[in-house]
């Protein structure tokens, strides 16, 4: 007859302490959410491009880039061609207008999207352009990112070329979007902290669905000068693309393809480094069909740049705006700090649009 086996008791209290272990070293290492909210706030007005008087504000139709020279707070609002404001602070911008001017002659409009002065003094810009006639017989067009440098702190433009393009033979010209046949645009450019890496956040509408959408590319500081060639697309998990003409792998893909009626995709990012939050912040816009209508603002955070898959998962915190109610994006209001569409912290300005009529606030 075979023996009984023994039944010894047995302590779960060890395997309740190492999942416990486990569960309180996973809440140390989980980042909490940021709380963002909007308060009403007096109307603020960016001056914006082409005015045509002093109390009837031009058009702002992209992101528009800030710095400070001196004393004086700069603004770049576009249109298909950039004009440049300044003063004191974001509530005195109007002191100063003119149209800014480039060296060199294009086939379509260029905005400027995005600025860094460098410590040396020279401003450094990139911008949208809309090249003509890619697609005869009708509007359409596949903008490209390119890059200039001012020495006036961009009153004077040189272009320095194209550094950020679509692949070839990616362009749809029987799309059903009402702007765009393809192309990379409607970005910003973000240094990071170390001032190593200049990072391009860039709207992708070629290709396939998978391949649209909000993706990012890179290239060294120490090349802004001669920026052509020099950049690297983000794709499938490293910076092995080329800027001009190789692929992209987005971050944020579009939900349904950009050249359908029904088109679904955000677009649109403006960055900021949020020193209250020690995180950069992403505002985005979300296209609800092929006409672009403004389906809402969202927000998305991450610690570092390096780290494409580290941006959260966006979140919608501003609705029922027009159907061009777009490029919203923070403007900080700390003059010590030298705060501006970069650089914001705990309270700021929302603005879309151009116009501003709501104060953002971030808390941990």
């Amino acid at each position: 007859m075979r023996a009984m086996p023994v039944h010894r008791p047995v302590s779960v209290w060890p395997v309740l302490v190492a999942l416990l272990g486990m569960t309180l070293a996973g809440c140390r290492t989980l980042p909490r959410e940021p709380v963002v909210t909007l308060r009403p706030a007096p109307p603020v007005f960016f001056p914006g491009a082409d005015r045509k008087a002093p109390d009837q504000p031009g058009d702002t139709d992209s992101n528009s880039p800030l710095h400070w020279s001196g004393d004086t707070l700069f603004v770049f609002n576009s249109a298909g061609h950039p004009w440049r404001a300044g003063g004191p602070d974001l509530f005195g911008l109007g002191q100063t207008y003119l149209r800014t001017e480039y060296h060199n002659q294009t086939n379509g409009g260029r905005w400027i999207e995005s600025t860094w002065k460098a410590a040396e003094g020279t401003l450094y810009g990139w911008y949208h352009f809309e090249p003509t006639g890619l697609c005869p017989g009708t509007g359409l067009t596949a903008p490209r990112i390119g890059a200039a440098r001012s020495r006036d702190d961009g009153a004077h433009w040189e272009d320095l070329g194209v550094m950020l393009e679509a692949p070839p033979g990616t362009l749809n010209c029987g799309t059903r979007n009402f702007y765009f046949a393809g192309g990379h645009g409607d970005f910003c450019v973000v240094l990071d902290q170390r001032q190593r890496w200049l990072y391009f956040f860039f709207s992708t509408y070629t290709g396939p669905a998978a391949e649209q959408g909000v993706a990012v590319a890179r290239m060294p500081w120490a090349d802004r000068d001669a920026p052509v060639g020099r950049v690297w697309k983000w794709h499938a998990g490293a910076w092995t693309e080329p800027g001009l003409g190789g692929r992209a792998t987005p971050i944020f893909p579009a939900r349904v393809d950009w050249h359908r009626e029904d088109a679904d995709a955000f677009w649109g990012p403006a960055i900021h480094w949020n020193h209250h939050l020690r995180r950069y912040v992403m505002l985005l816009n979300r296209a609800r069909d092929s006409h672009w209508t403004q389906e809402g603002v969202y927000v998305s955070f991450n610690a570092d740049l390096a780290n494409p898959h580290g941006w959260s998962p966006p979140r919608k915190i501003l609705g029922e705006l027009p159907a061009d109610g777009w490029y919203p994006q923070v403007v900080g209001l700390d003059t010590a700090r030298r705060e501006t569409d970069k650089l914001a912290g705990r309270a700021a300005r929302l603005f879309v649009r151009g116009q501003s009529r709501w104060e953002i606030v971030f808390d941990h």
